[in-house]
């Protein structure tokens, strides 16, 4: 059995084409695959869900039954299912449209306005008024889940809502450059869904990847590839991974079984296997250097195999990408996706200096933890810099390897301290604040709070001011909730920007 290095930023990938690549696009690297992948059209066809996450405590046990009391306090709601595929697609850079049902509730109008937002076509969302919209709800005490609750009715669609699916794939498939079917077991994809899309698809060349539900995959009989994990294809095949050579026998068997160009299983912490229908296999080893959470890993190897596969390029620097970005996603708490400018930074692109754009600093994030290390993050104004900032930005380095600063930008700070001020620009202040050595990284931002920045972020160490003990420190939530700890600084007396420009003040009325 083969095997191919899973990084490919300076090597060839997959240089010896495999039976699957006639006429396929065989890059050097896989920056120039991100180079030339420009934006594949993506069908996303499956069961749509939405993904709630209720964030709170779990410290205590009720007197009423030996179960634990969860104390809620924050709740998120996220894309899952099939529209995580989706947004994985558009995240990367490709264009992608949703297709599959809904109920007529509450949930349905939620789950349309976060795919709408995360820039997804809706045209494709059916509503079917016999079933309710699938919402699985995580309740979790910092990073682990204390419980999850599933609302959903698993059924054929409703005769009409079938009716608009096959209307829609017979009107549009040939606008997409790939289809992926996201199987969840929802009862969207029946057989004569199933039938239509496949054999619609392949007529007009399209390639057609599974991500497949259940045992029978005869049932994706004439699709270009599946992307079962490894319990699922030893379940659906009977055969039991042992040694490599089961992967072998079992990616032939379901290749055989359904018809399909190539099989691939996902391996978990061990990579990522494929086999052609001709018989060119490899294992890729994983990327990730920590596993947090594999939640949504599968949807983000499903869409970027689709959009290499879509735009052109071989099966070989196809997995090569995927295997990239499940490593990527995999170090993130819930359902999640990666950005183009993200596998970039993990193949080592660019180096973007000290002071950084939001786009630069998603690069630089998937580097630094890809290196394991310490991030500590911190924001303020820093307008008239002074010791007392220079002590405080020293102290919160102390606590990790690397030290993010998050500047206001100028319309920010005039929100907040009114018209006179900053008395510094941005651009000042950040060139200032780049010459202190303690700061790794400068990056300003618009808003009134730095919660999104601390959002993109994620930081081991959230610092503060110690003066911020009873305002609450923006941002507590998520960093706690993601394992991180907050810790509040003590600041060096007599020094503040207030005190400096009322000096200042005072000493030109005297003149």
């Amino acid at each position: 059995m083969s095997s191919a290095d899973g990084r490919g930023g300076e090597r060839a990938a997959d240089s010896v084409p495999t039976d699957f690549d006639s006429d396929r696009r065989l890059p050097t690297s896989l920056l120039d695959l991100l180079a030339d992948l420009g934006a594949p059209r993506v069908l996303v066809f499956g069961d749509l869900i939405l993904d709630r996450y209720v964030e709170g405590t779990a410290s205590r046990v009720s007197p009423e039954a030996p179960v634990l009391v969860f104390e809620s306090a924050h709740v998120r709601n996220r894309i899952g299912g099939a529209g995580n595929v989706a947004a994985n697609v558009v995240s990367a850079g490709g264009r992608a449209t949703c297709l599959g049902l809904v109920g007529d509730d509450e949930a349905a109008d939620r789950l349309t306005m976060l795919l709408r937002e995360a820039g997804i076509e809706t045209d494709g969302i059916i509503r079917d008024g016999q079933r309710k919209t699938t919402v699985k709800s995580r309740f979790v005490n910092k990073t682990h889940q204390v419980l999850r609750f599933d609302e959903e009715t698993i059924l054929p669609p409703a005769p009409d809502a079938l009716a608009a699916t096959l209307a829609f794939l017979a009107e549009r498939v040939a606008e997409f450059d790939v289809v992926i079917l996201s199987d969840y077991g929802k009862g969207v994809l029946t057989d004569a869904c199933l039938r239509a899309v496949i054999t619609a698809a392949r007529e007009r060349d399209v390639p057609v990847l599974v991500d497949p539900k259940g045992s029978d995959y005869k049932r994706y009989r004439g699709a270009t590839l599946i992307t079962p994990n490894k319990l699922e294809a030893e379940i659906a095949s009977g055969i039991t991974v042992g040694v490599e050579d089961d992967l072998d026998r079992i990616a032939q068997s379901l290749g055989d079984s359904a018809e399909l160009d190539a099989v691939l299983i996902t391996l978990g912490k061990d990579g990522i296997y494929f086999r052609t229908k001709g018989g060119h296999r490899a294992i890729l080893p994983t990327e990730a250097r920590a596993v947090f959470d594999v939640t949504g890993a599968g949807d983000t190897v499903v869409a970027l195999l689709g959009m290499a596969l879509g735009a052109g390029f071989g099966l070989g620097p196809a997995v090569r990408l995927a295997n990239l970005g499940a490593g990527i996603v995999v170090g993130r708490f819930g359902t999640a996706s990666v950005t183009r400018d993200e596998l970039r930074g993990l193949l080592g692109a660019t180096d973007p200096g000290k002071i950084v754009d939001t786009k630069e600093l998603s690069q630089l994030l998937v580097a630094l933890r890809n290196e394991r290390r310490r991030i500590v993050f911190t924001n303020g104004c820093f307008d008239l810099l002074h010791p007392g900032h220079l002590d405080y930005l020293t102290k919160a380095r102390a606590y990790g390897d690397v030290l993010i600063v998050g500047v206001n930008d100028d319309a920010s700070i005039q929100r907040l301290k009114g018209p006179t001020r900053p008395i510094c620009p941005v651009e000042d202040r950040l060139a200032l604040l780049a010459g202190f050595e303690v700061i790794d990284h400068l990056v300003a931002f618009a808003e009134d709070t730095p919660l999104a920045l601390i959002e993109q972020i994620s930081p081991h160490v959230l610092a503060k001011g110690e003066d911020w003990r009873d305002k609450g420190v923006v941002g507590r939530e998520w960093v706690e909730s993601h394992g991180g700890q907050v810790v509040l600084i003590p600041l060096k007396q007599g020094h503040s920007t207030s005190t400096i420009i009322e000096r200042v003040l005072a000493l030109e009325a005297k003149h």
